[in-house]
This record gives structure tokens, C-alpha cells and sequence, in this order.
């Protein structure tokens, strides 16, 4: 057995070798989560992104899956209430995809009732470097999903053909 003498101050301290911390396993794939919102007027709540040197873009209410989160469906609710400050009822998975960045991300279909921008409290909302948040209620038609320049694009190609096939609108 090798040991390794370490002095303090004239004291001989001997020590077996410490084996190696074990690296900590960490999923290399992100996790996003986005909720496709229905309003009870029938409309969807998006969130319209004004960054200096880009075209305005419009994304749905979401975000990253924290290691503090049970599961992905309360990262969805964690991210409701941080970015609109809303609750809401998750309804189905509606689709999943790997984006640019290669991380899988998550759309939900679900219910809102009740939101207040003004009292988001998620931490891109701090930043000034961010650019803007605007919150938008547009119509839940494939005409206005259409007119938005909705990210990433999958989602709006498949939110406009759920709502040509019928399928997206959930029952009350």
C-alpha cells in the first residue's frame, strides 16, 4: 500500500491515497419545456422577443427542465408561473424535437385562465442585456400562427396543421 506523508508544522500526518471524487453523471441533453397556451376566449398567450439587431420573433411561454424539478410537466408549471405568472392545466404532450442546439425540447397542450405579466418573476426578466418580453394574445386560427414569426418554426408548422385537422383545441 502506497501512503502519501503530508507535514503541518513539523507533524507527520499519514494518509492512505484518497481515491477520485466520482464525477457527477449530467444529462448532456438539455431539456425544454413550452407550453402551448389556450385561453378560455379561445385564443393562445405567446411571448414576442424584440433583441436589438434581429427581427421581432415570437416563442411559447417555456423554458429549461432545472435539476429541482420532479418532473418536466413541473418544470412546464415552474415556467407558467415565472413567465406570466399564470396557472395552468396541462391538457396532453402535444410534440416533442431536437432544436438547433440539440436539446429535446417538449410542447404541452394545456388550459389558462388566469396570467399577469406584470408580475412575472423569471430570471431572464432581470436582465437588461435580454431585450424585450412583450406577452401577446393572438388567435388560436392557423391564419394568425401564420402571420407570427413563431420559434422555432416545427412548432408552427405543427400548431398550424393540428388546428387545419381540428385536433387542437382542448375540450373544457
Amino acid at each position: 500500500m502506497v501512503t502519501t506523508v503530508i507535514t503541518y508544522a513539523d507533524q507527520a500526518l499519514h494518509e492512505p491515497p484518497r481515491p477520485a471524487k466520482p464525477q457527477r453523471e449530467t444529462n448532456p441533453t438539455k431539456q425544454r419545456v413550452r407550453a402551448v397556451l389556450i385561453t378560455p376566449d379561445g385564443t393562445t398567450l405567446v411571448i414576442k422577443r424584440i433583441r436589438p439587431g434581429i427581427e421581432p420573433y415570437w416563442v411559447i411561454v417555456g423554458g429549461g427542465v432545472e435539476e429541482s424539478d420532479a418532473t418536466r410537466e413541473d418544470a412546464l408549471l415552474r415556467e407558467v408561473r415565472e413567465e406570466i405568472a399564470g396557472d395552468a392545466e396541462i391538457v396532453r404532450l402535444l410534440h416533442e424535437m431536437e432544436n438547433a442546439k440539440g436539446e429535446k425540447e417538449f410542447f404541452y397542450l394545456a388550459r389558462i385562465s388566469t396570467w399577469n405579466f406584470d408580475d412575472r418573476s423569471g430570471p431572464e426578466f432581470q436582465r437588461d442585456d435580454r431585450g424585450e418580453y412583450i406577452l401577446e394574445e393572438v388567435p388560436l386560427t392557423a391564419e394568425a400562427i401564420e402571420a407570427l414569426n413563431l420559434l422555432p418554426e416545427e412548432i408552427a408548422s405543427v400548431l398550424c396543421e393540428a388546428l387545419e385537422r381540428g385536433n387542437l383545441v382542448p375540450a373544457a
